[in-house]
């Protein structure tokens, strides 16, 4: 696809990934409008930092808000949807939050898409829906399964896009992403967590250490999101975004110690641990799918993406608090 001068809306655009894919956008000639949420300081999150801000359109909102997202739907073309409440934890303190944005602001997106009549959405899911591996890989088919009310908003997000898919004929492609990691992300995350620890002290808590996890390098990731607005025969479907290689957490953090040269100890810490039954105990990814459909299949080593990750933490060590965990 020429993506110069197409007019493309990133909802969640000063998140993780959608900081790194509306940076991608720009480079790729669209003309980029990124949702970011409101908030009285002005703040744009990551693009705050970015030095490809300056060429998108910033606006300012609140998925949950339906009158806010039909405005800035106006003049798009393709939408990717990636706001939402991500944080495993938290969904635990906090579950009618998750159903208001990831559902009901899903919806909001979803009904402004059809009303202005974008030619596509791009729908971000995650590997939690699946929950805990009941066979491996684990491909689009593999049931879905809500262990936290994370989890559950996001099965009900993916269902109303195909809801919508199915009902209203909206060119939807829903993007399943396994374990994104690398640059920008917070401390809420394993990898960060692991790594700024790693850095500061020799003793790393953790929770389950036994749970296995596919590691996908954001930049392939965004890779990924591309593809899914560029190829015609996406449209319809769920495609799975994961490298297909699982590690556990504590060979992870050995591998992280080991690049950093750091001597370390794990602790339990369990406040760290999932409720017993909501514990997803392996994700390992089938990209049959991904690379079938979409011709993507993943560049980034872990080692290299490791590299490159830890590289972003030392340099930006101040946005870590290694001792407080972060939920």
């Amino acid at each position: 696809m020429n993506w110069t001068n197409k007019r493309v809306l990133v909802t969640g655009a000063g998140g993780f990934i959608g900081s790194h894919l509306a940076e991608a956008l720009v480079e790729a000639g669209a003309k980029t409008r990124a949702f970011v949420l409101y908030n009285s300081l002005g703040s744009r999150e990551w693009l705050d930092i970015s030095p490809l801000a300056s060429e998108m359109e910033i606006f300012s909102g609140d998925i949950c808000d339906n009158s806010t997202v039909a405005a800035s739907m106006k003049g798009i073309d393709i939408v990717f949807h990636l706001a939402a409440m991500i944080a495993i934890p938290y969904s635990y303190i906090a579950p009618r939050s998750y159903v208001q944005t990831n559902i009901l602001g899903t919806l909001n997106v979803l009904q402004s898409a059809r009303e202005s009549g974008v030619t596509r959405v791009v729908h971000t899911s995650t590997s939690e829906v699946y929950g805990t591996a009941q066979k491996v890989p684990i491909d689009e088919s593999h049931p879905l399964r809500g262990q936290s009310p994370y989890s559950a908003s996001k099965i009900g997000a993916d269902k109303m896009a195909e809801a919508f898919g199915c009902s209203y004929q909206l060119p939807i492609v829903t993007i399943r992403p396994f374990n994104t990691y690398g640059p920008r992300q917070s401390s809420r995350a394993v990898i960060p967590t692991i790594i700024s620890q790693c850095l500061s002290d020799n003793i790393i808590t953790l929770g389950n250490i036994s749970s296995t996890r596919d590691f996908t390098f954001v930049t392939d990731t965004v890779r990924g999101f591309l593809a899914a607005a560029e190829v015609p025969s996406a449209i319809g479907q769920t495609i799975n975004l994961g490298v297909g290689r699982e590690i556990s957490i504590e060979n992870l953090t050995q591998k992280i110690a080991r690049l950093i040269k750091a001597n370390v100890q794990i602790v339990a810490d369990t406040r760290r641990f999932r409720p017993s039954d909501s514990e997803v105990d392996r994700l390992l990814s089938d990209n049959t799918k991904a690379l079938t459909i979409l011709g993507w299949q993943p560049e980034t080593s872990l080692h290299q993406g490791l590299q490159a990750t830890i590289q972003w933490v030392q340099e930006n060590s101040e946005k870590f608090k290694t001792n407080e965990y972060v939920i």
